[in-house]
């Protein structure tokens, strides 16, 4: 996981400005190994930095997502950004989508499909939706849609 010093030091060397606002905000995913809304990086902005736009925010976050030092994932309720594990090593991940925690995918599926002559891959994603062993357990316990499913088994 990228560090603040590392974020800063990524947009610095990409010619961007690193102002207070971008301290913060490399600051905030330098400290929070996990997933936030644009929404929720807008709230602990307004915090501290009065009459900031939604906007600013977001364009923020997509410039910090292009350098490299955030991971944007769709999840089922909407995006959300991350810190980079690593800006060196290409990987894809699995996701717990209850607790969100993050299994790293050691080998990129990219390399076993097959493109069309017609077509560059220039950009390409690829996650894992599921539960892990603890959350699954969880919800077995629970009665939901994973003990369902066992139930209907025979």
């Amino acid at each position: 996981m990228l560090s603040t010093e590392q974020i800063l030091d990524v947009m610095s060397g990409q010619g961007l400005r690193i102002t207070d606002q971008r301290k913060t905000l490399a600051k905030l995913f330098g400290d929070n190994p996990g997933y936030l809304t644009a929404k929720d990086v807008y709230s602990h902005m307004c915090r501290t930095y009065s009459g900031l736009s939604f906007d600013t925010v977001y364009r923020n976050l997509r410039v910090m997502e292009e350098l490299g030092v955030l991971e944007q994932i769709v999840f089922e309720d909407g995006v959300k950004f991350k810190v980079s594990c690593s800006q060196h090593h290409h990987h894809h991940h699995m996701i717990c989508l209850q607790c969100e925690k993050t299994y790293p995918i050691s080998f990129c599926p990219m390399n076993m499909t097959e493109a069309p002559d017609a077509f560059r891959v220039v950009k390409h994603k690829f996650e894992v939706f599921g539960y892990c062993k603890d959350c699954e357990e969880s919800r077995e316990g629970t009665g939901g849609p994973a003990a369902a499913g066992k139930a209907g088994r025979s």
